[in-house]
């Protein structure tokens, strides 16, 4: 039997906003350690539900189930973002959902977070897997699940040997 590793998903951090600055987005969500979506509030909400709630009545019943699906990943499942250099950067999903209301998340359009350990550094082109950059390429905003045998094993033998505290 093979061994199964934590599910690997695609978090391009680019807002449904084109008045977004998708480069600052990564920037934003490299530094401060978070991975995230948008579904801007301009209050913050009390809990996730009420979050769901008001992302559905203000942008609609897809940005609420993206949300939702976001919220329930498991703490350990790996993230790939890609910056504006077009180079790839690994994290782990360290924690739980979280409204981030600081005006730089609004900016970003980021308040919807987990926690997120980053590579310290993009990983070298010749260590990503092949369904990483070919999931980017196909273009599009939403975070989504890559299903791949080959990434999820590769990406935790990169996490295991570089990305590991």
């Amino acid at each position: 039997m093979s061994p199964v590793h934590p599910a690997v998903h695609r978090a391009p951090l680019r807002s449904r906003d084109d008045t977004v600055d998708h480069a600052a987005a990564v920037e934003h969500a490299l530094r401060r350690g978070v991975v995230g979506l948008g579904g801007r509030l301009d209050v913050a909400p009390a809990d996730l539900d009420e979050a769901i709630g008001r992302v559905e009545q203000q942008h609609g019943e897809r940005v609420a189930a993206r949300l939702e699906r976001f919220a329930a990943l498991p703490v350990g499942d790996f993230v790939w973002t890609r910056d504006a250099d077009a180079d790839l950067w690994l994290g782990r999903i360290e924690g739980e959902w979280r409204f981030d209301e600081a005006p730089a998340a609004a900016a970003a359009d980021l308040q919807h977070v987990r926690s997120c350990r980053w590579s310290d550094a993009p990983v070298p082109w010749s260590d990503v897997p092949a369904a990483v950059p070919a999931t980017f390429a196909r273009g599009g905003r939403n975070f989504q699940r890559i299903h791949d045998a080959e990434a999820e094993a590769a990406t935790s033998r990169w996490w295991a040997e570089h990305g590991s505290p």
